[in-house]
């Protein structure tokens, strides 16, 4: 074999002994940060939890609307801290109720309940939190992982003894890491605010003896309507029914009168 030729097979057993040795420290790496995230999150319970809460407020009924408005107004301008409007609902009329959704600081929950319930009660109220401890770490690994194979996808790629179809696989596996790479921290941020973050659903309605109150009135008002639409319906199936019945008594007779001439016979 030429000494050239030698040279070439040394430098690329030494390029992939290399390449081993890193991706042995990059597992190492990984294994280590896996197992570190696991550590805090042994240790501290609570800091991967992400809350939610749903709030039943009972207000007199007047007053549904313009308090569901009051709160809103009060997220947007962050009176309790940074607040998010995720959903908003409103029905007027006759019962009227709305809900609304918010993002809020943890500090902010309880203010903002109390800014929803004042002059009313709390009917009901549920929190549950979910753990993304595991997501977290495995997120954290994943970028740590694709951030360690661009540097290497670009320290190959300034070699210069690189052919063009190997310049090409080379640019395709970058702008492809790449993209994975910006996919999961979008998902980390997004991790991270539902962590930093609580969300609050909030749902204004009145009391239940005045919603009935309220249902029974409508029933009245609506009485001559009722009576009207169920007159009108009635009339309508006794124009139906009266064109059946004449058949089926003429059907009736002809029998009666085809048994009445057999007997004769």
């Amino acid at each position: 074999m030429a000494p050239a030729s030698i040279r070439a097979v040394l430098a690329l057993a030494a390029l992939l002994a290399l390449a081993g040795c890193s991706e042995k420290r990059a597992g190492e790496s990984a294994y280590g940060g896996a197992a570190a995230a696991a550590k805090a999150a042994a240790d501290e319970d609570s800091a991967f939890l992400a809350y939610e809460h749903d709030v039943a407020v009972q207000l007199p009924e007047d007053e549904v609307l313009a308090r569901a408005e009051a709160v809103q107004q009060a997220c947007h301008e962050g009176r309790f801290g940074a607040c998010s409007v995720l959903g908003a609902q409103q029905q007027g009329g006759e019962y009227r109720s709305a809900s609304l959704t918010v993002r809020i600081l943890p500090d902010g929950v309880e203010p903002m309940i109390g800014l929803a319930s004042a002059g009313g009660t709390v009917g009901s109220r549920s929190t549950r939190a979910e753990d993304l401890a595991v997501v977290v770490r495995d997120n954290a690994v994943a970028q740590d992982r694709l951030r360690r194979e661009l540097e290497r996808l670009r320290e190959f790629q300034q070699r210069q003894d690189l052919s063009v179809a190997d310049m090409i696989a080379l640019s395709e596996r970058i702008a492809a890491a790449e993209a994975e790479q910006e996919a999961a921290e979008r998902e980390g941020a997004q991790h991270r605010r539902r962590i930093d973050t609580e969300l609050l659903t909030l749902r204004f309605e009145p009391p239940r003896g005045e919603r009935g109150r309220s249902e029974i009135g409508e029933a009245i008002r609506d009485f001559g309507a009722t009576l009207a639409l169920g007159t009108a319906w009635t009339i309508r199936a006794l124009a139906f029914l009266i064109p059946l019945g004449m058949a089926a008594f003429v059907v009736v007779w002809a029998v009666l009168r085809l048994r009445r001439r057999r007997r004769r016979g």
